[in-house]
């Protein structure tokens, strides 16, 4: 049965919580966390690149010199690639990189990196995270309470706006909600910290 301490925001200890064996207990694949955080930063690209090929730069319409006689190697065009100013040989433009995964794969990824957080004592439950107003120092010293001062990843239940407005201006502190869980934000974070509701709705999701 797999158990975790649960503190407060004082980093106080106040009890313990039961995790579920079906998402924070299962043997983490690697192989599709790999292929989920590939597709996670495939589908992030813009794909607005864009560069002229010799057909759409302008000018080059006339032959720079004759063919024979000159001494100089034969050019049809000022435009050639090879030429300054010349077109783009295979030129970038502009494409969708994005594709989609099994939903299958997507859910074992997301189990296998929260299990490994826990097998590495990575995850901090919290009682409540709760700010009364936008303050940064006093979240700050939250995460501090609870050693989390390095990559940190907050999970609240529901859109906090105190709470993500706190956490905004912290290097290395990023905030998000339980329905926008993802396999690189857990992944790209040292320590994973999650408040009691958060946790009730990550295993009701994924268990």
């Amino acid at each position: 049965m797999l158990k975790t301490n649960v503190y407060d925001m004082s980093g106080k200890l106040v009890g313990e919580i039961e995790l579920s064996e079906a998402v924070f207990g299962v043997t983490p694949n690697e192989s599709v966390v790999h292929d989920v955080v590939k597709n996670h930063l495939a589908n992030k690209r813009q794909g607005t690149q864009s560069a002229l090929t010799r057909a759409e730069v302008s000018g080059g319409g006339r032959k720079p010199w004759r063919q024979k006689g000159t001494g100089r190697a034969r050019q049809g065009s000022t435009r050639a690639p090879q030429w300054t100013h010349g077109g783009i040989v295979f030129a970038p433009k502009p494409r969708d990189y994005s594709y989609t995964l099994n939903k299958k794969s997507r859910r074992l990824a997301l189990k296998s990196v929260l299990s490994a957080k826990v097998a590495e004592a990575n995850l901090v439950v919290i009682d409540e995270i709760k700010m009364d107003a936008p303050k940064t120092a006093e979240f700050a010293k939250f995460l501090a309470a609870v050693n989390c001062d390095c990559k940190t990843l907050v999970v609240t239940a529901a859109s906090d706006n105190n709470v993500v407005k706190s956490g905004r201006n912290i290097p290395g502190c990023e905030v998000t909600f339980a329905n926008l869980l993802n396999v690189y934000d857990i992944v790209n974070a040292n320590k994973l910290v999650v408040d009691k509701a958060a946790l009730a709705k990550i295993e009701e999701v994924f268990a």
